[in-house]
């Protein structure tokens, strides 16, 4: 590549937040493999959250920000997360209930805009999807922006892999664990997240919530993807967007032992 066709070097980079606390009730990943954090299951030689700091560090849009998590004392004793904290670029941040509250506990404590959000059990992140995301991102004009996968990438890359699947009219989306809070105004959709989230268990509140007509729509197959975020947007209070990753990796967090078994693949034969 010359140097005409490089991407421009980002004017200011960006902290990030790194979510990798356990919801309430524990990790069944952790569990199974003995640990307190299913963040800290090895993937091929390093944990998950290790592989999620280096991707971050070698992006050109990131530097430093909060790793939310794990909880206890486990920034002080587990010898990995020493090692991570120990440049100081990241900062540990005790979680909160949840990944909704852990993420406003943190957008709170950095109070810096814009911010990128990810998970610390993204273990296929790259620097090159970071840095995608960031650009693209950056270029809308919304206050929060949430990354999507095309399934059709997904399937095409790992055709035996479950995820879980956004399905709209005009298309067919999986998540990504990316997402910008572009300036403050962007935290009103993590406090409607965190409220879907309290009612999880009672679908009724969340239709009541985000209104039962809309609900339908999704549900029979009838709401466009710009339409669901037009309502995200009228919702929470903010102007919510997307933008389209086009890496199947991005797809991919380790929270299940077939994702566990997946990751290690795909590192150890690419």
């Amino acid at each position: 590549m010359n140097a005409a066709s490089t991407p421009a070097e980002p004017a200011t980079r960006l902290p990030a937040i790194v979510l990798a606390g356990e919801r309430p009730g524990g990790n069944a990943l952790a569990r199974a493999h003995g640990l307190p954090a299913g963040v800290l299951v090895d993937v091929a030689g390093q944990n998950c959250v290790e592989r999620v700091l280096a991707a971050l560090r070698a992006s050109a849009h990131v530097a430093g920000g909060l790793l939310v998590g794990p909880a206890g004392d486990l920034a002080r004793t587990d010898a990995s997360l020493c090692r991570l904290l120990a440049p100081g670029d990241f900062t540990w941040l005790a979680p909160a209930n949840g990944p909704s509250a852990s993420a406003l506990a943190a957008a709170s404590a950095l109070d810096r805009w814009p911010a990128l959000l990810t998970a610390g059990d993204h273990a296929l992140l790259n620097a090159t999807i970071v840095d995608d995301f960031c650009r693209a991102a950056l270029a809308r004009e919304a206050d929060f922006v949430v990354g999507l996968v095309p399934h059709a990438l997904v399937r095409a890359r790992f055709p035996q892999s479950r995820r879980t699947l956004l399905r709209f009219q005009d298309g067919v989306f999986c998540g990504s664990n990316l997402f910008l809070l572009r300036r403050a105004a962007g935290t009103a959709a993590l406090r409607l997240w965190q409220a879907v989230e309290q009612d999880r268990k009672r679908p009724w509140k969340v239709a009541a919530r985000l209104g039962p007509g809309w609900l339908l729509r999704y549900l029979g197959g009838r709401l466009e993807v710009g339409e669901a975020f037009a309502l995200l947007s009228a919702r929470s209070g903010c102007r919510v967007d997307f933008v389209q990753v086009d890496d199947a990796l991005a797809a991919v967090d380790v929270d299940s032992s077939a994702d566990l078994a997946l990751a290690r693949e795909v590192l150890a034969h690419g």
